[in-house]
């Protein structure tokens, strides 16, 4: 559709920072490899948010994976989810092959295996060393959609956390915020709180309760916990290369809202304890979030606003987040907004529901000169991406249909030993493998109920003396009345007979006198 000369011109102007770059591929023009169209993406405009995406088997995992290798060869650590647990084999050097040489060459960019240093992670502990967040830092919004409360009961546990807050109460796990919902609904807590906090119906206690122990019987509720992960643990760096943190979920895969929440509160921490920076030449960290239709999928509106504001705000803090899903419209438009790099692999237009995403796509870009972006979208091929991103200056590059290249680790998961020995041989596992319990509001508040018992007890003791003390009643029972009538009658009884006797003995005695 263009002269060849004009394309590498336009292209090799419109991606040729000054400063660190991300090399992604080369242009792609009439089915040919262009090599001296070089795409490059400026390490600096890493924090300005990213989007790859395209349908199954089209190769956005193994664009995460090569981006990440240039990250980690930058100095700049890297956060992935890992979903299949297939990304451990960014810790070993690839193989060559003929597909890979010939990749290479068509690229102009001799292939060379490298491995990068990794630390494993994992929710459960079963396939990582474990990654744990307290209750209280997790918060109610988050909580409350991995619960999936409505919005009245997703407001009565931020009242609940509100108090816990005010009244130091640290909740640390499911058993401090069981006993604390108790506490406040049917225990001494619950006259306290109506005024300040509302009452707590027990009905939505009971439900909240319910899908508390529902998460518990599922065996994930052990991420809530301690030793508390430490969010300065993403920010390793071993000879010089930034440490890829893979978090490895292949045992949870049917709790996608519960991972897809906990990547979300991972970030607010993040945006919550780092300082201000604004634009470094590079990322302090760049964050992927796989499988992000996930995240967004039936969340309330509480929820969205909350994603929206830190994907908004975490930027000045140095931080790049990246999502990675099948379609742009699985985003919202408020955060989809605010992404500035985009990696698009193929579409298909299979049913109505693809043909509407694929127009919706296409308006989403602007004119080509090369391209007609909706036949680009549905022919590329495995390895291939129309990209757009935002310059060194801010200003988006043009659009270029893009043969990317191919990641230098290994494409797949390491074996199941050398996976294990990663974990054991990690700083991270005597920091993080034993769960540490400390004094929370569990045993706080048992201790408020003993000594509300021991007053309570008390204080019916003390009543119990008043009335002791107090004037005796006059009235008698039938066995005091019985036994004053046998007293009465044993006394008159006696005094007869000892008149009887006086009488005796005086009459005798005169009778002697005579």
């Amino acid at each position: 559709m263009g002269n060849q000369s004009t394309f590498i011109e336009k292209i090799t102007a419109s991606y040729n920072p000054k400063g660190a770059f991300i090399f992604l591929g080369a242009g792609l023009l009439d089915g040919e490899v262009v090599a001296p169209a070089k795409v490059n993406l400026a390490l600096k405009m890493m924090n300005r948010h990213g989007l790859i995406a395209g349908a199954t088997g089209t190769g956005k995992t193994r664009t995460l994976q090569l981006i990440a290798e240039q990250l980690s060869d930058a100095g700049v650590p890297v956060f992935l989810l890992d979903v299949k647990g297939d990304l451990s084999g960014l810790h070993q050097a690839g193989e060559s092959n003929p597909a890979l040489v010939e990749r290479g060459e068509a690229l102009a960019w001799p292939f060379e295996p490298s491995g990068f240093p990794v630390e494993l992670f994992s929710l459960t502990g079963k396939v990582g060393n474990p990654m744990r967040l307290t209750v209280e830092d997790f918060g109610p919004v988050m909580l409350g959609r991995i619960l999936e409360l409505n919005d009245t009961q997703t407001g009565v546990l931020a009242a609940v956390f509100k108090y816990a807050e005010d009244s130091e109460l640290p909740l640390v796990n499911f058993a401090d915020l069981k006993k604390l919902l108790s506490y406040l609904t049917d225990g001494p807590g619950a006259e306290e709180i109506k005024d300040s906090y509302g009452r707590i119906s027990s009905s939505t206690s009971g439900t909240i309760l319910r899908k508390l122990v529902a998460l518990e019987q599922q065996g994930v509720s052990d991420i809530f916990g301690e030793k508390e992960f430490d969010i300065d643990d993403l920010f390793g760096r071993v000879d010089g290369k930034g440490v890829i943190s893979l978090l490895n979920i292949s045992d949870i895969q049917d709790q996608p809202v519960l991972f897809s929440t906990f990547l979300l509160s991972l970030l607010a921490q993040l945006f919550k304890r780092l300082p201000e920076v604004g634009d470094l030449d590079k990322p302090k960290l760049v964050f992927f979030f796989e499988e992000a239709h996930l995240l967004f999928k039936d969340a309330p509106k509480a929820f969205l606003t909350q994603v929206e504001q830190i994907v908004r705000l975490i930027r000045s803090k140095g931080i790049g987040v990246f999502f990675c899903t099948q379609a742009p419209t699985d985003i919202p438009e408020s955060v989809l907004g605010q992404l500035g790099n985009r990696v698009q692999h193929a579409l298909r237009a299979f049913t109505p529901n693809d043909a509407e995403a694929l127009r919706k796509t296409v308006k989403t870009y602007p004119r080509s000169d090369f391209y007609e972006i909706d036949r680009v979208l549905t022919s590329l091929g495995t390895g291939q991406a129309l990209i757009t991103v935002l310059n060194d200056k801010g200003i988006p590059t043009e659009v270029v249909a893009t043969h990317l290249i191919p990641p230098r680790a290994v494409m797949g998961p390491v074996n199941a030993q050398i996976y294990n020995e990663l974990v054991q041989a990690s700083p991270f596992y005597a920091k993080y493998h034993r769960a540490v319990e400390r004094r929370s509001a569990s045993e706080i508040l048992d201790e408020k109920m003993q000594t509300h018992a021991a007053e309570v007890a008390k204080a019916e003791d003390e009543k119990q003396k008043a009335k002791g003390n107090g004037r005796r009643s006059t009235r008698q029972t039938p066995l005091e009345a019985a036994q004053k009538a046998a007293t009465t009658t044993l006394a008159r009884e006696g005094t007869k007979l000892l008149a009887k006797l006086a009488n005796g003995l005086l009459t005798a005695m005169f009778r002697r006198k005579r």
